[in-house]
C-alpha cells in the first residue's frame, strides 16, 4: 500500500509542475518592436571614366633573331694556309675582309695552263683566217658554180667555226680558273658578327664545308606573338606608306630599369604559331649591337633572348577608357547614378594590358563603381565614404 501511494504522489507532483510551466508560458509578456526598419545604402568607391582619343599599347613577348644569318662555306677545296686574326667567335668583320685563305698554288698553276690553251686556240684561229683568204682566192680562180654545201667546204667554213669554238672554250676555261683562284680567298659577304668558327690552320676542307656562322649587324628581328584580334589595329610597314608601328622593347630581368630599345613592325608572318596559335609579327631593330652609334644607355640585343615588346596600336578616336578590372562579367559596368546602382552593358572596341576602350554604353565622366559588391541589383542604394 505504501508503494502505491508513493507512485501516485510522484505522478501528482509531475502533473502539477507541467501545469505550472504552461501557465507561466501563456502569461509571459511579449516583446514588441517599436519604430520602422531602415535600409542602409552600400558604401562604395567610384572612379570617373575618361573620354577622348587614346593610343593603346599591345604588349607581347618575342625572341630576338638575326635578319641575316649564314653558315660560311667554301666553293673550292684544299688546305687552309691562312686564317684572319678576327675570324674568332665574338669578333666583328667588315664586308670583303679576308677570313680564310685556301692554298692558291694549284689554282694559280691551273690558271697558267688555261691561259696557255687560250693562246694556242687564238693562234690556230689566226692561222685559219689566213687559210680562209687562200681558199677564197682559189675558189675565185676556178670560177665554177658549186652548191652551198660544197662551197662552204671549199671555203673552209667548218674549220673556221671550229677554231672560233676552241677560242671560246679556252676563254671560258681561263675565266673558270681565275674564278677558282678568287674563291680560294674566302671573304666576309657583309658586315658581320662572328658567332662560331669550325676550322683551323692546316685543315683540309672539301667544297661546301661549314667554316663558321656569321650574322649581319645592320638589322635584327624580334619575332613576336600577338593575339589575332589585335593584328588589324597595328600599322605594318609593308601595308603603309610610312614606317610600321613603333615598338618599345624591354627586358626587365636583364636590363637596368628604364633601359629599352626601339623598333618598328616590319612584317606579318602568314601563319600562326603552332603551339600558341597566335599571329606572328616581325619587328625590325636597326643597329642592334650599337656598332654605328654607341650608346651606354642602350643595351645590345642578344640573339635568342626572350623580350617584352610594347607595340603602339592605331589611335582610337572618341572612346571611353576604363581600367580592365572594372569590367564586370558579361561586358557590364556598374555605375553610381543618383545614389543608386545602374548596371550598364558596354561594347568594348579594344583592350590592352591595362585598359578597355569602350565605344558605346558608357558616357564620359560616369561614376564607375570600383568596389566589389555581394548584392548586384539595379536600383540598389549606394553611398560614398564622404557621405
Amino acid at each position: 500500500m505504501t508503494k502505491t501511494k508513493t507512485i501516485w504522489i510522484s505522478l501528482g507532483l509531475l502533473a502539477g509542475s507541467s501545469l505550472l510551466a504552461l501557465v507561466f508560458f501563456w502569461t509571459a509578456p511579449e516583446a514588441e518592436m517599436e519604430g520602422a526598419s531602415k535600409t542602409t545604402a552600400m558604401l562604395v568607391d567610384v572612379v570617373e571614366a575618361q573620354q577622348g582619343d587614346f593610343t593603346p599599347t599591345v604588349v607581347a613577348t618575342g625572341i630576338v633573331q638575326p635578319a641575316t644569318d649564314i653558315s660560311l662555306s667554301n666553293q673550292v677545296g684544299g688546305e687552309i694556309t691562312q686564317i684572319a686574326t678576327r675570324f674568332v667567335p665574338g669578333s666583328y668583320v667588315k664586308k670583303g675582309e679576308l677570313l680564310v685563305q685556301i692554298n692558291p698554288a694549284d689554282f694559280e698553276n691551273t690558271l697558267m695552263l688555261r691561259r696557255s690553251d687560250l693562246a694556242l686556240a687564238q693562234s690556230d684561229y689566226e692561222v685559219e683566217l689566213g687559210r680562209q683568204d687562200v681558199a677564197q682566192k682559189d675558189y675565185e680562180l676556178i670560177g665554177d658554180e658549186l652548191s652551198p654545201e660544197n662551197r662552204n667546204l671549199v671555203l673552209r667554213k667548218p674549220q673556221l667555226e671550229a677554231a672560233k669554238a676552241n677560242v671560246a672554250a679556252a676563254e671560258a676555261a681561263v675565266n673558270q680558273a681565275s674564278l677558282n683562284l678568287d674563291r680560294a680567298s674566302i671573304r666576309a659577304p657583309f658586315d658581320a658578327h662572328i658567332l662560331s668558327r669550325n676550322v683551323n690552320l692546316g685543315s683540309q676542307i672539301a667544297p661546301g664545308s661549314d667554316l663558321g656562322r656569321l650574322v649581319g649587324i645592320d638589322e635584327y628581328w624580334v619575332m613576336a606573338n600577338v593575339p589575332l584580334s589585335k593584328v588589324n589595329w597595328l600599322d605594318i610597314d609593308e601595308n603603309t606608306a610610312e614606317s610600321g608601328a613603333p615598338v618599345k622593347i624591354v627586358h626587365p630581368s636583364a636590363w637596368e630599369p628604364g633601359q629599352y630599345r626601339e623598333g618598328r613592325v616590319s612584317r606579318l608572318v602568314g601563319s600562326l604559331d603552332d603551339q600558341t596559335r597566335l599571329a606572328r609579327v616581325i619587328i625590325r631593330v636597326d643597329d642592334p649591337l650599337m656598332r654605328r652609334a654607341p650608346d651606354p644607355g642602350k643595351p645590345p640585343l642578344i640573339i635568342g633572348t626572350f623580350v617584352e615588346v610594347q607595340i603602339q596600336a592605331r589611335e582610337l578616336e572618341n572612346v571611353t577608357r576604363l581600367e580592365r578590372q572594372y569590367i564586370r562579367p558579361g561586358n557590364t559596368v556598374w555605375v553610381m547614378q543618383e545614389g543608386e546602382l545602374a548596371i550598364r552593358e558596354v561594347n568594348i572596341l579594344f583592350e590592352d594590358q591595362k585598359y578597355a576602350y569602350i565605344d558605346s554604353g558608357l558616357e564620359a565622366n560616369a561614376q564607375v563603381v570600383a568596389t566589389d559588391l555581394a548584392t548586384v541589383v539595379n536600383g540598389s542604394p549606394l553611398r560614398l565614404d564622404e557621405e
